[in-house]
C-alpha cells in the first residue's frame, strides 16, 4: 500500500521490508506515530520519542510517564552513545525497613523518561540536524489518551492477571480498563502541559508540584527536590565483538553487560553447526546464560561502587565457556525477578539508528496514580536490597540495578542490527537466542522472533526455578533437554511470558528488514 506521499509502506508483525526507514513497536498505534515522523523527514530519535509517548498511553501496563527509558543511538558513522534515563532513589530513605513490591512504599525512585525526551531532542538538534518540536511529537499520544483506543491483548492479559490485586491500588481502578475502550483524559492533560511547557515541567513548576504533593499524600518518600534532581546521563556503551560484528549495550547499572557476557561465552562454541530446533542448541545458550548470570548480583550503580572492569575480559569469558558441560546442565537455584518493559527501534533515511526500552518495572508498576495527573508511577525501587552487604543496597540518590538493555550490532561502525525485548531477567536470555538465530543461523527478524523461546527461572505463574520452554518446537526438544539434566516445564506457544522483542536488520543490499514480536500487538512499518 502507499502513504500520503505515495511512498510504499509495509506494515505487520510478520515482518516488513523497506529501503528508506523503519520503526518497530509492540503496539500498532505507537509504530504509526513514529512512522508519521519518519515520513515527514524526521530522524530516528524524533520518531522513537513520538512512538514512545504513544506507547506510554497504549501500553500503560508496561511503560509511561511515571517510568524510565534507556537509549542507544548511533549516527551511522561510528559514533554510538548510551543515554540512561534512570530515576534515582529519594533522599529520604534512610529509615526504610521494608521495600514492598507494590503501593507507595515501592515508589522509591523518580521517573526519568520525560527528561530523556529533552536530552535526546538536544542530541538530535546538535548532532542529527533535528527540527521536530516536542509538542508535535506528542500529538498522537495526546489524541490517543483523549479519544481512546481499544485495549490491547497484552493489557487485557495483565489486567486480568492482576484482577485480585488492582482494586487495592489507589487511583488505579478508575483509570485503567481490562477490555473495550480505554480513555485517559487526565493523562492527556498532563501530556499537554509537557508539550506546552517542555519536559522539565515534569520536574520543575506547577506540574511537578502537583506530582510531588500527590506522591507524598499517597505515602511515597519522593519530594519535589527529588524530582528536580532527576537527570538523564550520557554514557559510553559497552561492546563485544561477535562473529565480525560489534555488539553494543548500555553500561551499569543496567544488565547490558550480562547480554554481552552471554554472547562472549557463546563465541567459544560452534553454535552455527547446531540445529536451532534441537536440544543441544538450547542447552548451549541456557548454560551460557547461567555463566553470565552468576555475575549479575554485582551489577549496581557505579557512583556507589558498582563497577567491575573485567566482566568482559576475554580470558574470563573463555574460563566461563570452559566451565560449561555440553552433556550436563548446571544446577540453577537462583531467583528470577519478574518485570516488564517495552522496546521500540528505528532506523531513519540517513542510516541513523535508535534502540530504546521504556518501563515502569513490574506490570502496572507501583499501581499508584498520583492525584489527578493520570500518571502511573513505577515501582523500580522494589529492585533495591536492604542487605548492607549488597552492591544494590538502597541509598539516597542511588540508581537501582536495571534490567533494561536495548542493543545494536555494528558493522564497521554502521548499525546492522537494532534489537531489544521486554522481560526483565528474561531480556538477556531472549536477546541471546535472538542474536544467535539472526547472526549464527541467518534467520530473518520475523523468523527469529517467532522461534520458540525459553525462560530460565521463576515466573509470575510458576515458582519453580525450572527451564520454561514454549510449546511449538521440535517434537523431541523437551525430552532432549531433560536428558541433559534440565528441569523443563512448558509454557504456551507465543506466550506472553516469553517476552516481546523487536529487531531491524540492514541487509547487504541496503534494504531494511524488521519485525516486532508476534506475541505483541504491534509490528514494523517500513517506508520505501
Amino acid at each position: 500500500m502507499s502513504d500520503a506521499t505515495g511512498r510504499s509502506v509495509t506494515v505487520g508483525n510478520r515482518g516488513a521490508i523497506g529501503s528508506v526507514a523503519m520503526i518497530v513497536s509492540p503496539h500498532a498505534a505507537s509504530a504509526e506515530a513514529g512512522a508519521r515522523v519518519l515520513r515527514r523527514g524526521g530522524n530516528a530519535i524524533e520518531a522513537v520519542i513520538a512512538g514512545g509517548a504513544a506507547l506510554g498511553v497504549t501500553y500503560p501496563h508496561f511503560c509511561g510517564l511515571g517510568g524510565d527509558a534507556i537509549w542507544l543511538v548511533s549516527d551511522g558513522n561510528g559514533q554510538a552513545d548510551a543515554y540512561l534515563g534512570i530515576g534515582q532513589a529519594a533522599q529520604n530513605v534512610e529509615g526504610i525497613r521494608e521495600i514492598p513490591l507494590r503501593g507507595p512504599g515501592s515508589a522509591l525512585t523518580t521517573a526519568c523518561m520525560v527528561d530523556s525526551w529533552g536530552t535526546l531532542l538536544s542530541h538530535s538538534r546538535e548532532h542529527w540536524r533535528g527540527k521536530e518540536q516536542l509538542s508535535a511529537l506528542l500529538e498522537d499520544a495526546i489524541v490517543l489518551a483523549e479519544e481512546g483506543f481499544e485495549v490491547s491483548r497484552s493489557q487485557a492479559f495483565w489486567h486480568d492477571f492482576r484482577k485480585d490485586e488492582l482494586t487495592s491500588w489507589p487511583g488505579f481502578a478508575t483509570v485503567f480498563a481490562g477490555q473495550g475502550l480505554q480513555r485517559q483524559p487526565a493523562l492527556a492533560a498532563t501530556l499537554r502541559m509537557i508539550a506546552d511547557e517542555g519536559p522539565r515541567s515534569f520536574y520543575e513548576g506547577p506540574l511537578a508540584h502537583r506530582l510531588a504533593k500527590a506522591l507524598g499524600v499517597a505515602g511515597s518518600p519522593l519530594t519535589l527536590a527529588d524530582l528536580h534532581a532527576t537527570r538523564t546521563r550520557r554514557a559510553t556503551p559497552q561492546s563485544l565483538d561477535y562473529r565480525g560484528l560489534t555488539l553494543i549495550a548500555p553500561p551499569p547499572p543496567t544488565q547490558g553487560v550480562t547480554t554481552l557476557g552471554i554472547m562472549g561465552v557463546l563465541q567459544h562454541f560452534d553454535i552455527a553447526s547446531l540445529d536451532p530446533a534441537e536440544a543441544p542448541f538450547y542447552h548451549h545458550i541456557v548454560e551460557a546464560v547461567k555463566q553470565a548470570f552468576l555475575d549479575r548480583p554485582f551489577i549496581a550503580d557505579p557512583d556507589f561502587g558498582g563497577a567491575f572492569d573485567a566482566w568482559l575480559d576475554p580470558s574470563r569469558l573463555a574460563a566461563k565457556a570452559a566451565a560449561i558441560r555440553t552433556d550436563r546442565a548446571l544446577e540453577w537455584p537462583y531467583v528470577h525477578k519478574p518485570a516488564d518493559t517495552a522496546f521500540i527501534g528505528a532506523v531513519d533515511a540517513e542510516g541513523r539508528a535508535v534502540s530504546m526500552l521504556q518501563s515502569i518495572y513490574f506490570d502496572w508498576g507501583s499501581g499508584i496514580v498520583p492525584g489527578d495527573t493520570g500518571v502511573l508511577w513505577q515501582n523500580r525501587g522494589a529492585g533495591f536490597s536492604l542487605d548492607p552487604a549488597s552492591p544494590n543496597r538502597l541509598a539516597p540518590g542511588k540508581r537501582p540495578f536495571y534490567t533494561l538493555n536495548p542493543g545494536m550490532a555494528l558493522s564497521r561502525g554502521k548499525p546492522q542490527l537494532v534489537y531489544g525485548t521486554q522481560g526483565a531477567d528474561g531480556q538477556p536470555q531472549t536477546l541471546a537466542l535472538l542474536l544467535s538465530l539472526l547472526i549464527d543461523h541467518g534467520m530473518s527478524p520475523a523468523e527469529a522472533l517467532a522461534h520458540p523461546r525459553f525462560l530460565l527461572g521463576r515466573t509470575f505463574s510458576d515458582s519453580r526455578d525450572s527451564l520454561k520452554v514454549e510449546a511449538g518446537g521440535h517434537e523431541g526438544l523437551t525430552a532432549g533437554l531433560a536428558a541433559l539434566g534440565h528441569e523443563v516445564s512448558m509454557i504456551d506457544r507465543l506466550s506472553q511470558l516469553g517476552g516481546q522483542a523487536g529487531a531491524i536488520r540492514r541487509n547487504a543490499d541496503g534494504n531494511l528488514v524488521g519485525a516486532h514480536d508476534p506475541r505483541s500487538d504491534g509490528g514494523a512499518i517500513a517506508i520505501s
